[in-house]
């Protein structure tokens, strides 16, 4: 099976978000990578003996919780690499968005209250195909919550891991802010017209 590869991003200085979180940060996602690929390999050693079936069925269990968070990772990282960049107010994303939630501030405040939800996991935007709709939604640890036949657009780390050296647990709102004000915008637009 072909083996997933570890990503390089190009996230410069950001404003509230140290290099030091990005650092450790990003050794969290290298481990992702990784534990999927060493559970690809596990599987298949495995599945050649049905002595292993309970073995097997654990590690495909766990195989979600890894590979979501390496996918969940690509798509956060990806969304601070290349500096800051505003979303054009007439472009297909931000149309979409007025169309979907009313205006934008609308939609940033209902992903702002979402991405405070308590316990650890990710908020996310992800288009619906099927419906041609953007939706907000709360992803437990990894993988629980994915709305299927949904894409994701836009994903925030909500987990402690993601912002511990820059703030306590009781200031996560700041750092909710900090990641919008370092967002590049024309990554989600490109997120956004890939789900299309």
């Amino acid at each position: 099976m072909k083996k997933f590869i570890e990503q390089k991003f190009n996230i410069g200085e950001l404003k509230g978000i140290s290099a030091k979180n990005i650092e450790e940060h990003l050794k969290l996602y290298g481990g992702y990578v990784k534990n999927t690929n060493l559970i690809l390999e596990k599987v298949e050693e495995l599945r050649k003996d049905e002595a292993n079936a309970y073995l097997l069925t654990e590690l495909q269990r766990r195989f979600a919780f890894e590979f979501g968070g390496m996918r969940n990772h690509e798509y956060y990282f990806g969304s601070l690499s290349d500096g800051s960049t505003p979303l054009t107010m007439d472009s297909s994303l931000a149309l979409a968005i007025q169309k979907d939630f009313g205006a934008f501030e609308n939609w940033l405040d209902s992903f702002k209250k979402l991405a405070l939800t308590k316990g650890i996991g990710w908020a996310m935007l992800s288009y619906d195909k099927k419906t041609g709709q953007l939706l907000n939604h709360f992803v437990d640890e990894q993988h629980i919550g994915h709305l299927v036949s949904t894409s994701p657009i836009l994903c925030l780390d909500m987990w402690e891991h993601a912002y511990v050296y820059d703030y306590p647990t009781s200031e996560k709102k700041k750092y909710i802010e900090a990641f919008f004000e370092n967002v590049n915008w024309e990554i989600i637009e490109k997120n956004f017209l890939v789900a299309q």
